[in-house]
């Protein structure tokens, strides 16, 4: 991976000891984001590090509750990423007593502790991907596996029908109506058709898939170089969260040369079908600018709620249809 993606920090815990043979990591993270979770899994696939399984616990799910944004994306990432699979992602409720702030990361071959770090880096793309002046130091791998084996017994899967009566899950501070002005430094509105033309792309954006051998499902969303380049969006292949307007959680990220596409990066198809499915499309289809038209619009908005969560606009008013 190119350098300057992520820190010396996340090196040191996340890859080098998949050398020694390792092939579980068991997190116990006093924060921890579905973004976080997502980059890492993405980031093994695209180094082809394969047959790694990720098992997280959040330890102050009771203290501070689960935002519903991160939920849902926890389940999204926990359903799609079963064992079986080329890597596997599990995330826990930690609803016992309190236990220490400080994360563990232990890193096994099999049920064989091999290696551990204490540390103050939360399971965050802020905390872990940028380093900074946080302090690591190693622990015995048998002992810090026996602190998660307890917290194991004390947590709840995030996908359990009755999670939330181990932890209470928030709502989201999500923007309202009101707070939606377009001259809002927050806010961006991106084209789904190209300038020249007035219609989207026949290879590109939306219709990314209509090429031979490709899904016709996969689309991403143009971003123009200045506002690529503004700081809007998170940029080396970080991602962020999406909440939109009808009520769906995604998980994006900027890619491809000169960071010209808005991808969802699980799969490709994923935002294609998001899309097809609002404006009323079969799954594949070609999308025109008639299509988008019948809908009411040929632009999606976004709004920034902070560093990694953003709210996705793509509604139309009855009017305006």
């Amino acid at each position: 991976m190119a350098s300057g993606q992520y820190s010396n920090t996340a090196q040191k815990i996340l890859f080098d000891p998949i050398s020694l043979g390792a092939d579980r990591l068991c997190i116990l993270s006093d924060k921890a984001s579905p973004n976080m979770a997502s980059w890492l899994l993405k980031t093994y696939e695209e180094n082809k590090i394969s047959d790694i399984s990720i098992e997280l616990i959040i330890t102050s799910s009771l203290e501070r509750g689960i935002l519903q944004t991160n939920h849902n994306a926890f389940i999204e990432l926990h359903r799609a990423f079963r064992k079986g699979k080329s890597n596997s992602f599990v995330c826990n409720y930690y609803h016992g007593a309190l236990i220490s702030k400080r994360n563990l990361y232990i890193w096994m071959d099999g049920e064989t502790p091999v290696t551990a770090f204490s540390c103050s880096y939360d399971f965050t793309q802020s905390s872990l991907l940028k380093g900074g002046s946080g302090s690591v130091s190693e622990r015995s791998a048998s002992a810090a596996y026996k602190t998660y084996e307890a917290a194991v017994d004390n947590s709840t899967y995030c996908v359990n029908s009755e999670v939330e009566d181990y932890v209470p899950i928030v709502a989201s501070p999500l923007p309202t109506v009101a707070d939606l002005t377009t001259d809002d430094p927050n806010y961006v509105c991106l084209s789904l058709v190209v300038e020249k033309t007035k219609e989207p792309g026949k290879k590109s954006g939306l219709n990314w898939g209509q090429r031979k051998k490709r899904n016709p499902n996969e689309a991403y969303i143009p971003l123009p170089r200045k506002i690529a380049r503004s700081g809007f969006f998170p940029l080396e292949k970080r991602h962020f969260l999406v909440v939109t307007d009808d009520h769906h959680t995604l998980l994006l990220r900027v890619e491809q040369e000169g960071d010209k596409a808005i991808t969802t990066p699980a799969s490709n198809a994923q935002l294609g079908e998001y899309f097809r499915n609002r404006l009323g499309l079969a799954n594949g289809a070609y999308v025109h600018t008639k299509d988008l038209d019948a809908y009411g619009r040929r632009d999606v908005s976004f709004y920034k709620i902070d560093d990694e969560q953003y709210y996705m606009d793509f509604s139309v008013s009855k009017g305006e249809k």
